[in-house]
This record gives C-alpha cells, sequence and structure tokens, in this order.
C-alpha cells in the first residue's frame, strides 16, 4: 500500500511531466486535478452528499434512464453478490441517483461515498472512475492509489458510461469495493461486467424511444446478433440515421472515418453513407432469414451480422376535441373539478399511471390518497389486483406475516396451509402501502429487499418467490423528515420517493363546491341530491377542515339524514360545528396576517414560513380581504 508521502509525491512528479509507473488516464486525470480544478493533493477531501432536495432534481430528471436501467443493474448486483461490491447509477454530473449495496454496511458506504447522493465529479472529488469516466467518455478502473485524494486510496472503482441515443453521455455505472486485492487487473471481470451492463440498458432505451421505427442491431458472431447484439441504430422511413447505441455510433464512425466523439456528424445521415446498403434492404435482414445470411460491409471493410426489427404500426385511435386519454379521462372524472392543482395533479397522474415508477403520495389525513392510489391502478392497465396494506393499522406483531407471507408450521397458529402474504397478493398489480412512514425500521429492510429483488421470502421459508408489483405508498407525514430523525431508511425513501403526487387539503381546494355538491349526491335518496342553504354553505366553505374531504364526508351524512329530504339549514349540522368553524376560520385568518405583517407581507417569505404553496396564501388573503 502506497503511503500518503509518497502517493502526494507521485502526483507532484506527474504535475511536473515526469515519467511515472501509471496508465495514461491517471496521469492525464491527475493532471486535470492539478491545472484545471487547482486541487491539493494534500489536503483531505472527503465524500460529498449532496443535500436531499438537490438529489431529489437530480433524480427526477433521471427518472426515465433510472426507470429503463433499474432492471439491468439489480442483474448486474445480482451477478457480483456476495463479493461486497456496491453499485452506483450517478448522472452526467456525477451525482449518484441510484444505488444497490447491503444495508447493513450503510455507515461505512456513506463515510466512503459509496451512497445515494454522493458526488463523484472530477472536480469535486478527484480522480476517480466516475469522474474520470465522465471525461474521457471511455470505460475504466480507478484502482486505490489510483484515486488522487488520498482518502478514497482504499477503493477500488470500476465505471462504464451510459450513451443517449444522440450519442451525448448520459449517465455512468459504477461498481466499487471498499477493500480490494493489490493487483488492478482483479477488477477486469468488473470492468466487462460494467461495460455489458451499460450495452444492454443502451439498447434497452432505444427500443423504448424507437419502437415506430426501423432498428439496426449488430454483432460480429451470427450467434448473438438476435439475442444479445452488440450495438444498434435506428432508422426512419427513408434510410437516415435517427439514434444510436454507443457501439451503434463507433461503428458508423469507423464506417465513414468521423469521430464517434462527435455524433451530430452521423445523426440524419443516410444509412448507404456507412454501410454498403440502402433502406430498400432493410427487409432482407429480419429474422426471415437464417441469421449467417444476414451478413453486411461497412464501408470500412468491416464485416458485420445484422438483425432488422420492423418498425410496429402505430394505432390511429380517434379522439375527442380535446384529446383526452383514457387515463386522463378516468383520473379527471375520480379526482376534482375546476381546480389548477387538482388539474396538474390530474395530468401527472395520467403520465405516470402508464408507467411502472414508484409513486409516493403525499397529503393531510383525509384527503383522498387511497382513492388516488387507486385511480393511478385503474388508468395504468395492469391485470392484477390492488392491494392496499395500512401499516399503521396493522399490529407490530403480525405486519409481517401479514406482508410476506408464511409457509405452513411457520408459528404456532399458522394455517395447515401456510398463507399468501398482501404483496403477493399484488403480483402483477398495484401494492398500495399506506402510512408507510409508520413502518417499523425492522420490516423496512424486509421491504426495501422486495423492491431491489422483485421476490418475497415467506416467514418460515428458505426459498424466495418471484413477485412483480407496481408500488405506489402514500404518508401524512414528511418521510424527509423521519430519514433526518432516524426513523425511516433512506435507501428505501428514495427508492419509494421517485416520483410525488402531492394532494392538496381540503381547505386550499378551488373545487370545494364541486366536492360538496359529489358528495352530497352518493348521499342523496335517488336521482335528486340534497340542497343546502346558503348559511350552510358559507359555513362549509369557512372550516379548516382538519379532517378534510373524510371529514366533510361525516358531516354531510349527519346533515342529510337530518334533514329528512328536505333543505339542509344550519341545524343539520353536527353539534358545534358552526361555532367552531367560526373559531377555526378567525385563528387562520389572525394567524395569516400576524405572519404577513411579520414578512412585511413577503408573499413568498409567509408562505415558507407557513409551510404551504404562494397560490394558497394569495386565496387566503382574497378570502380573509388582507389588507
Amino acid at each position: 500500500m502506497t503511503s500518503h508521502t509518497d502517493h502526494i509525491r507521485e502526483i507532484e512528479k506527474a504535475g511536473l511531466g515526469l515519467a511515472i509507473d501509471r496508465d495514461a488516464t491517471v496521469i492525464k486525470s491527475w493532471l486535470r486535478c492539478l491545472e484545471q480544478y487547482h486541487l491539493d493533493p494534500t489536503r483531505a477531501c472527503e465524500a460529498f452528499i449532496v443535500p436531499a432536495e438537490r438529489l431529489r432534481e437530480h433524480r427526477q430528471q433521471s427518472e426515465d434512464l433510472i426507470r429503463i436501467a433499474r432492471s439491468g443493474l439489480e442483474h448486474l448486483f445480482n451477478q457480483v453478490a456476495g463479493q461486497n461490491y456496491v453499485l452506483l447509477l450517478s448522472d452526467r454530473k456525477g451525482v449518484a441517483v441510484e444505488f444497490l449495496g447491503d444495508p447493513s454496511f450503510d455507515n461505512h458506504l456513506r463515510k466512503a461515498g459509496l451512497y445515494l447522493g454522493a458526488e463523484w465529479s472530477e472536480a469535486r472529488a478527484g480522480t476517480c472512475a466516475v469522474g474520470a469516466c465522465i471525461e474521457t467518455g471511455e470505460a475504466l478502473t480507478i484502482h486505490q492509489s489510483d484515486h488522487f485524494d488520498n482518502t478514497h486510496t482504499p477503493l477500488s472503482c470500476t465505471a462504464a458510461p451510459i450513451y443517449d441515443t444522440q450519442g451525448e453521455l448520459c449517465a455512468v455505472v459504477d461498481i466499487s469495493l471498499l477493500s480490494s486485492p493489490i493487483l488492478k487487473t482483479s477488477q477486469n471481470l468488473a470492468r466487462h461486467l460494467v461495460s455489458a451492463t451499460v450495452r444492454r440498458i443502451e439498447l434497452a432505451n432505444l427500443m423504448a424511444q424507437t419502437r415506430h421505427e426501423w432498428v439496426l442491431r449488430f454483432a460480429r458472431s451470427p450467434e448473438f446478433v438476435d439475442v444479445d447484439p452488440e450495438a444498434a441504430i435506428s432508422l426512419d422511413g427513408s434510410g437516415r440515421v435517427l439514434g444510436m447505441t454507443h457501439g451503434g455510433a463507433q461503428i458508423l464512425a469507423r464506417a465513414c472515418g468521423a469521430d464517434w466523439r462527435e455524433p451530430q456528424s452521423l445523426i440524419g445521415q443516410p444509412i448507404s453513407q456507412f454501410l454498403d446498403m440502402d433502406v430498400d434492404g432493410l427487409a432482407n435482414l429480419t429474422r426471415r432469414r437464417p441469421t449467417r445470411d444476414r451478413m453486411i460491409f461497412a464501408r470500412d471493410g468491416n464485416a458485420l451480422f445484422a438483425h432488422a426489427i420492423e418498425p410496429q404500426i402505430q394505432s390511429h385511435v380517434r379522439r375527442t376535441s380535446t384529446s383526452i386519454s383514457p387515463a386522463q379521462d378516468l383520473v379527471g372524472r375520480e379526482l376534482g373539478g375546476a381546480d389548477p392543482d387538482i388539474a396538474a395533479l390530474q395530468t401527472k397522474v395520467a403520465k405516470l399511471a402508464r408507467t411502472r415508477l414508484p409513486i409516493l403520495i403525499q397529503g393531510e389525513t383525509g384527503t383522498g390518497k387511497e382513492y388516488l392510489a387507486h385511480a393511478v391502478h385503474e388508468a395504468s392497465g395492469l391485470k392484477g389486483q390492488f392491494v392496499a396494506i395500512n401499516c399503521a393499522a396493522i399490529p407490530e406483531q403480525l405486519i409481517e406475516s401479514e406482508l410476506f407471507g408464511y409457509v405452513p408450521g411457520a408459528f404456532t397458529g399458522a394455517a395447515l396451509k401456510g398463507r399468501k402474504g398482501l404483496i403477493e397478493q399484488a403480483d402483477g398489480g398495484t401494492l398500495f402501502l399506506d402510512e408507510i412512514g409508520d413502518m417499523p425500521l425492522t420490516l423496512q429492510s424486509r421491504l426495501l429487499r422486495v423492491l431491489a429483488e422483485q421476490e418475497v421470502m415467506p416467514v418460515g421459508g428458505v426459498e424466495p418467490r418471484k413477485v412483480n408489483i407496481r408500488v405506489v405508498s402514500a404518508s401524512h407525514r414528511s418521510l424527509l423528515t423521519l430519514v433526518e430523525q432516524g426513523h425511516f431508511r433512506e435507501d428505501l425513501f428514495y427508492r419509494l420517493n421517485t416520483a410525488v403526487l402531492r394532494l392538496p387539503a381540503l381547505r386550499d381546494r378551488a373545487d370545494f363546491d364541486w366536492v360538496v355538491a359529489r358528495i352530497l349526491s352518493r348521499h342523496g335518496d335517488g336521482a335528486v341530491a340534497p340542497v343546502i342553504s346558503p348559511a350552510v354553505m358559507m359555513a362549509l366553505r369557512t372550516h379548516t377542515w382538519p379532517g378534510n374531504i373524510r371529514e366533510l364526508d361525516n358531516v354531510l351524512a349527519v346533515a342529510v339524514a337530518l334533514s329528512e329530504g328536505g333543505t339542509i339549514e344550519l341545524a343539520d349540522l353536527p353539534d358545534g360545528f358552526c361555532n367552531n368553524a367560526i373559531r377555526q376560520d378567525e385563528h387562520q385568518g389572525q394567524t395569516l396576517h400576524a405572519t404577513l405583517k411579520a414578512c412585511n407581507w413577503n408573499v413568498s417569505e409567509a408562505a415558507r414560513q407557513l409551510g404551504v404553496d404562494r397560490s394558497t396564501v394569495h386565496r387566503q388573503i382574497k378570502r380573509y380581504q388582507l389588507k
């Protein structure tokens, strides 16, 4: 192991242009650290974890890639299982937006920077695999004392870049060890596995984005061209290049003597510029012909086997004049009336429902989180069940067997045939975890493994059972606060927090009258909904509704029963409702006025202090006629 002093001297020698026994990639990175980023090798630079809000932004920007890459990443992690590797997916800025590792080593991994949210850009961390990969655009290993910063010299890190379909580097996959054998060659297999994973992720991304175009896949061996191609490009109907994997870009660039680092020179060019064929020859490269008969030649003489995939035929469905998708139509009927916040929520749900992304629903008690989760399930098209679990309602001693099920004889009193758990019952459908913030920490670890491995181990069992579930979770509490307090696992938080839907409180909804009318229509006896007097409507509007829609539903149910089919008057409302409503309304108005005054009527600052949106403050200023 190189001493700290020797390591600093070696970096200084590289800075002076003297010969040292390091890979050229490492030397160039050291020089960038010294000359471009002005880093000091004598000063330790510990791992930097970006703040939670910034991490959320990075993950949201990468959510499509994370969704496409997740299967490949989990497969890679399983390939190196038991060898203490940690897997990171970093975005183009070097921030880890996905993490797979042994949860029992959380503290060690966080300290070493092998953790969600760690920033591994060269400017921040010095020479490292992720940062050097971003700079060079190529797969590489930064092994132990290859690292610029002495803090990181115990690590061995291997990374490969992911390119988008336009040839731009968009992410990096890295697998790292806290400690490893001395020889750098020990990581050659790791480099091969990471590169193969990246190649498959890029192919999946290209296929997802070009379903309605020609895709041409390549391999040097006919046995692999159909099952595990090395590269691919997509083509439009006239045979011009639309997109490519990194391997595809390299094939095209070599064929015409171009530089793959300048992808703009490849996109939009006819396929005949690169290959000895044109668009009319694509039909001869489909699976209708044996693989050995599908050999083509690049313009540089390189021989390749090819597989052409025909475009999927687009179905032209007649749309209404408003062009609302079936998912939007369903969600629109379910969620609300003319409220801009609800309209924005409905549009977001319509887009997310068709994906498999985990969704976290946040909102006060009684705002309709399960209702929204059910709408997501119905709009998703999944064939399996919608299974709802209230994590706060199941006794802690039963929650494990309820979630994971159990095998026959697992414990005293167990059913003779065993029992399938709620998670397994949701196979092929949606698992809704309500009040996830109340799940015990011990079970959070098991849930994390279910989400990562997509398999469940029954209580008393030895063989895991595969499950294919879409997870929607909900909480009225801030999970981020629970993470900071140590009551909720951070890695589970980011698994569940991929996409967030926020349900507004009833008191802040602009479609309050619509909600009232909708509930009344359910409680009415027959086709005609009950009628409410103006005084009652005013009392309803001025109440702060701590119980939200659930409370409103209870109030109206009592009022309809007491009115006996006539107009609902103040006397029909539950005892004390009007007085409570008036007191709560006055208190809220006074609080808002005091906050605004203390903030010199700065609406943004008042909204921050009250924990609400600026639009809510503006609505309440108008409601209470504050000046």
